[in-house]
């Protein structure tokens, strides 16, 4: 499986996409993390396992607690793949604009 796939495949949860939007905003303990999702603890986990194998996440220990940290520079290959079809969405945004600034 190419990185890429691997990438895609782990943001393809909304549960994995959500817990990289909190890692985000900063690193968090595992537990403090699972408060944020209806699911279990050990549910939380294994979405963490998923992001740590596809490069996305790290832990590392700090005192008695182990700290996720996302690894936002293994999002670069997505960015690279999606950069060429921005000139789409652009493209519609403008034609939007235009439309809109015509009513």
């Amino acid at each position: 499986m190419s990185q890429l796939d691997g990438l895609f495949g782990a943001l393809a949860d909304p549960t994995r996409r959500a817990i990289v939007g909190r890692l985000a905003e900063r690193d968090l303990g595992v537990l403090e993390l699972a408060g944020d999702f209806p699911i279990s603890q050990p549910a939380v986990s294994k979405h963490l396992r998923v992001l740590e194998d596809a490069g996305l996440v790290s832990r590392r220990q700090v005192g008695r607690q182990r700290l996720c940290k996302l690894e936002p520079h293994r999002l670069q290959p997505v960015a690279a793949w999606v950069s060429p079809y921005e000139r789409f969405w652009t493209g519609s945004f403008a034609r939007l604009d235009a439309y809109l600034e015509g009513q």
